[in-house]
């Protein structure tokens, strides 16, 4: 039986839920970016989050509605980082085992955190399709529950907590740019802009090199693409059918940016921002950057969705 579609007022009892766990995390505003992209650019640092990115948002929304039952069952999911992190965070939080597959030659920086978390990762397979069919096996086997990292209403809701706190200090915005791995941040996003204010532009981003999402979201079916990019948080070869639903109603234009402009991106923020973002954080950055004539003069937000850069990928924005 499939999950019915997260609303806002799952949001607004999202928020609820997280407030005991999560404080909200800044939204500034910095002026170099207004220089660069002839607008106003608010970043919300999602980055400033515990384990350093947005997912964990959805981890304590998800982890605090388990049933005892399920509870002592544990859980296991299946991530390139930064969902794995969050559901680990989340478990210890809560007393819960959590199993992380993860791909083989998966972000160290991330794994090392799961780890510190009190989570198990099993490496397994060369991407995150595969890691997600060897949780079936997990499932199976040891009787966890499963954790899709986008088909969750309690994920998406979770992490749309993001734009209603971007929107309760500044309620003008204009536009606001997600990054699209799976895409319960962007479909979160829409979800809430779209509630508060239908004439917000929500501005979907992903890989050039993990285009599957856009495909998916152009042709209001699932479509599946190879592989062929840095940026961990975006690299998924299959979309995910629930935040599919919510964009293929609510958002507004979907774009891709290559790599290059993604590594770019992780210096500006660097040089103007000071602030880190991973290759998918950085991915908003990218997209307004390639959207500025459309953007000039308006209030945009840019969703840095996480921080967990690799010292490999420091070193190529660097370089």
């Amino acid at each position: 039986m499939s999950k019915p579609l997260p609303t806002f007022h799952d949001v607004l009892l999202a928020r609820r839920t997280i407030a005991p766990y999560l404080a909200p995390t800044p939204l500034h505003h910095h002026p170099q970016l207004d220089a660069l992209l002839g607008a106003t650019v608010f970043v919300k640092h999602e980055n400033y989050q515990p384990i350093g990115a947005f997912k964990v948002r959805g981890g304590v929304n998800f982890m605090a509605h388990l049933t005892p039952e399920e509870r002592q069952r544990g859980v296991v999911t299946a991530s390139t980082g930064n969902h794995g992190q969050s559901v680990a965070y989340a478990a210890q939080l809560f007393g819960v085992r959590a199993v992380i597959v993860v791909p083989e030659g998966a972000n160290p920086v991330k794994v090392n955190a799961m780890r510190a978390y009190g989570a198990e990762v099993v490496f397994h397979g060369a991407d995150f399709e595969a890691s997600k069919r060897h949780c079936t096996t997990l499932e199976q086997e040891q009787g966890l529950r499963f954790i899709s990292s986008g088909d969750e209403p309690l994920l998406i809701a979770g992490v749309a907590t993001h734009t209603l706190e971007i929107l309760e200090a500044q309620p003008d915005i204009d536009v606001i740019i997600a990054p699209v791995g799976g895409g319960s941040g962007c479909a979160g996003a829409c979800l809430v802009a779209k509630s508060i204010n239908p004439r917000i532009q929500v501005i979907g981003v992903a890989a050039a090199g993990a285009p599957a999402g856009f495909l998916s979201w152009q042709a209001h079916a699932a479509r599946t693409a190879p592989i062929a990019t840095r940026a961990a948080g975006l690299a998924t070869g299959a979309p995910f059918m629930m935040p599919q639903q919510i964009m293929w109603e609510h958002l507004d234009d979907f774009v891709l940016v290559e790599d290059s402009e993604m590594i770019e991106a992780v210096r500006i923020y660097l040089e103007k921002a000071k602030t880190l973002a991973e290759l998918a954080g950085a991915a908003p950055l990218a997209a307004a950057h390639r959207l500025k004539e459309r953007l000039t003069g308006k209030r945009i937000a840019l969703i840095l969705s996480g921080g967990n850069a690799s010292l490999e990928e420091l070193a190529l924005s660097l370089g």
